[in-house]
Order: C-alpha cells, then structure tokens, then sequence
C-alpha cells in the first residue's frame, strides 16, 4: 500500500512526525489523557458486568480477556522480546495491582459511576507524592497548583451530590487509591528497563494468575453477550494501561497527573449520550475548571522544555 494510493498515511505519517517533536511532558499528557478515556469506557461496562457476575470472578475474566486479545500480538514475533528482564518486579507490581482491584471490585457494585470517578481522583495525589518521595522527581509548584486547581474542580462536581458519607463501600474504594498509586509508582520504575507492551502483557499474567483462586469461590459460567464484553474489556484495559504505561516513559509521572481530572469530564459526556444524564450547572462549571488547570500544565510544561533546551 503506497501513501499515494492512500492519502490517509501520508496524513499518519506527518501527524505522528509532529506529535515526535513535541516535549515529552505535552507528550505524556496526551498520552495520560487517552488513558483516562479508554479507562472510563472499562468502568462503565466492568460495572454493569460486576452487577451480574460475582465481582472476584469478573476481575479474573477481565484479565484473562486482555490476555486473550494480545496473544495475537505476542505470537507475531520472537517470544523472547516478551520475557521481563525483571520477573520478580513484574509479579510485585501484578501482586500490588490485584489487591488494589480486590478492593475496587468489592466497591464499584454499591457505588454509582459517578461517585467511583470521583473518589478515583485521590489516586494522583498519593502519586504525585510518591514520585517525590520515591524517584526524587522535581515537583515544580506549577504541577502542585495545577493538581490542586484540577482537585478543585472535582469537588465543584461532586460536591453538592456526594452521598459517600457513612458508606462503608466508599470508604473501601477510597482504601484502593493509594493501593493503586503503589501499583503505577512500580510501574514508573519498571519502564526504566522494560518495554511498555512487556509490562502490559506481563501486568494481565500476573493479575489473572493471581485472581484466579478467588475466582473460583463463587464461579458462574457468563453467557455469549457477557463473554463478548469481557473481550471489549480486554480491548479497553490493554489499551489503556498501554497509554498509561507509555506517559510513564516519557514524562516525570507527576507531570501527568493533572489531566487525570479530565477523567470526570468523560465520565459525565459518557453518561449523558449512554444513559441521557444530564450533566449539572456544577458539572458544566467543575469541568471548565478542570479543563483549564489541564490546559495550563500543558503549556507551562511545553515553555519550562523550550527554555530549559535554549539554555
């Protein structure tokens, strides 16, 4: 297939050319950002799937479909590109994720989407902290404000109809952030020596090994439709923990934590063209904020790159 027959490569061609010369910082939020998206379509159809199935065996199936979506992948090439330097890190990391999830899908039956968007959104602090306290990443006050601004405007969302309060499964959802941030602070490390797409294809081993004997607690065979979401699910995860894995390459991982306040936005477009929820005057207000503090690190991270390479 020539680019002339095909303009639309050609067209690939110059934009992924353009998107190269970019600071790794912009780079990483856009990476961070498409993360966010593919994250919130996978809560939206892992919650309807947690509603029918037990939740341990969901989390198990979700897994076991990403790996079924990337043997295809696996099997093009050498299977020894795909053999972790680090198997040990590798199991650490699956082990840490997997008690995060425990704790996610134990929670996500009982709690709107709404809501788990929401309390998801302590994650980057426990992050941002990390980073600084684990990898000495610079955290300029431009990243603390712009978290702080993000933070903000998910509180102007959720504020006025959080009914969190005196809800246990709240509290164990808000228990999985930090588990989490853990998990992705492990990841960070990991991208110093090991391929993305080794650590995503190595995170769905590890989980589903993992879940697998929880699973089996409580097992009920799925019908043809919820095995097909579970594919889409192992499209959507895979996908997006490789977006997610790719901005930690590229960028300090606290540079990329505020655009994960965009995730609220999708989830309120989601649930306006899914379900025809109508998003709030405080929705439509918290999302300008979120927007804005996203666009601002965006380009303060774009300036701080430019000067630092004049100089």
């Amino acid at each position: 297939m020539s680019a002339r027959r095909h303009p639309w490569l050609r067209r690939a061609g110059i934009a992924q050319r353009r998107a190269a010369r970019l600071p790794p910082a912009v780079r990483g939020l856009w990476w961070s950002m498409a993360a966010g998206l593919l994250f919130v379509l996978l809560n939206t159809v892992m919650r309807g799937l947690s509603l029918q199935l037990d939740p341990f065996q969901t989390q198990f199936l979700r897994y076991l479909a990403g790996i079924a979506v990337m043997v295809p992948l696996v099997l093009r090439g050498d299977l020894r590109r795909w053999w972790p330097r680090s198997v040990g890190g590798q199991f650490t990391r699956g082990a840490v994720h997997t008690a995060g999830l425990c704790l996610w899908f134990v929670a996500v039956p009982h709690i709107t989407l709404a809501d788990t968007t929401a309390i998801g959104f302590t994650t980057p602090i426990f992050i941002m902290v990390g980073a600084v306290l684990v990898f000495r990443e610079p955290m300029r006050w431009e990243r603390w404000l712009a978290a702080a601004l993000g933070f903000a405007g998910v509180l102007v969302v959720v504020g006025p109809q959080l009914q969190a309060a005196g809800n246990l499964y709240a509290l164990v959802m808000l228990a999985s952030s930090p588990v989490f941030a853990a998990s992705f602070l492990i990841t960070k490390a990991l991208t110093r020596h090991e391929r993305p797409e080794v650590i995503v294809v190595w995170q769905a081993i590890t989980v589903t090994v993992l879940s697998l004997p929880l699973a089996l607690l409580h097992w009920q065979w799925p019908s043809a439709l919820q095995w097909v979401l579970f594919l889409v699910c192992g499209v959507l995860g895979s996908s997006a923990h490789y977006c997610l894995t790719r901005s930690y390459s590229i960028a300090d991982i606290s540079a990329t934590q505020s655009v994960k306040f965009l995730d609220l936005v999708w989830a309120s477009a989601l649930g306006f063209l899914v379900f025809g929820d109508v998003p709030s005057r405080w929705t439509l207000a918290g999302g300008v904020v979120i927007c804005a503090s996203t666009v601002w690190i965006a380009r303060r991270e774009s300036r701080a790159r430019l000067s630092a390479a004049s100089a």
